[in-house]
């Protein structure tokens, strides 16, 4: 090695717990127990524009279940450290969700949370002193996972919300969790470097890349689920999940087709080019549905959880 080749073995991170963190747990709020408690502020909403297109999801959700057809959200991290994540959970226990898809933000604070409550450090505060993302609990266990689930062929996803049920300080917060416990099926899409556990002297770059070709096919295998009837969700991911997922229904496409007129939607703080093509706009045209919800995640999603279980419930499905 060089002398002035750095050795990224020497990489040294730090305990989670000496790190300061923007979020905690008790800044969240949980979802109603019963479905039906936001009924009545639902229906006082406009028939209009993001209103109507909320509605309008949360219909296409509840007749996609009806008719056994999938319903499978896109998940950034956005969503987790917002603790909008909460609102998530009743739909997997409740069976409106059929599957997640989430990139490696979302995997890093859902697992953070769960396991200790907290998530979200200063970036601003450790990026001087080279200490952002060395939490180090956060990278030995997520790596350990990945490396875990690539000699077992299993999703890593599952493996994490698994551990997070049985060593989460605060494994009710999971959405991991949640999806393990109701036997959704989670598929994690990464892009290496682009996550602060591939800091991490323990990262396995094979393990990573072969854990998400797997879970890249997963995500295509469920996506047959969609033809006539399905829905696909994009919440707060504008560049990785929306290419992950226009390559992945393709791909379905190809070798089992139809996967056809279904219903997608976006919902993010700006509708960015891609999730408006890649989302919206090509995966539905000639027969579907395609809607554009703009918004805070911690106002969208739970307003959109409470109206799909709300309209279950109405429906007898709850």
């Amino acid at each position: 090695m060089a002398a002035d080749e750095p050795d990224f073995t020497q990489v040294t991170p730090y305990p989670f717990a000496e790190r300061t963190h923007l979020v905690r747990i008790e800044d969240f709020r949980r979802p109603p127990e019963d479905p039906a408690a936001a009924a009545a502020l639902l229906a006082a909403l406009p028939d209009v524009l993001a209103a109507r297109n909320l509605r309008r999801l949360a219909e296409a959700i509840v007749a996609a279940r009806q008719t056994d057809r999938g319903v499978i959200l896109g998940l950034g991290g956005h969503v987790a450290k917002t603790g909008a994540g909460l609102h998530l959970i009743p739909l997997l226990h409740e069976k409106l969700v059929t599957h997640l898809a989430v990139n490696g933000a979302f995997l890093i604070h859902d697992y953070e949370l769960g396991r200790f409550g907290a998530t979200s450090e200063d970036v601003a505060a450790q990026l001087p002193e080279g200490r952002f993302g060395l939490a180090a609990e956060t990278g030995a266990d997520l790596n350990q996972i990945v490396k875990e689930a690539a000699a077992r062929n299993e999703p890593p996803g599952k493996l994490a919300g698994a551990l997070i049920a049985a060593q989460g300080q605060h494994a009710e917060a999971s959405v991991l969790a949640a999806a393990a416990e109701a036997g959704v099926g989670v598929t994690v899409h990464a892009a290496l470097g682009a996550d602060i556990v591939h800091q991490h002297p323990d990262v396995d770059g094979a393990s990573w890349g072969e854990t998400g070709l797997a879970d890249f096919r997963r995500l295509a295998r469920a996506l047959k689920s969609l033809d006539a009837g399905g829905v696909y969700a994009n919440v707060g991911s504008a560049v990785l999940l929306p290419e992950v997922f226009v390559k992945a229904l393709n791909l379905i496409r190809h070798l089992q087709p139809p996967v056809a007129d279904f219903t997608t939607a976006n919902l993010d703080m700006i509708q960015h080019y891609r999730p408006r093509q890649n989302v919206l706009a090509r995966p539905t045209a000639g027969a579907g549905e395609a809607l554009a919800i703009t918004g805070a995640h911690e106002i969208t999603v739970p307003l959109l959880s409470a109206a799909a279980r709300a309209l279950a419930a109405e429906a007898g499905q709850a």
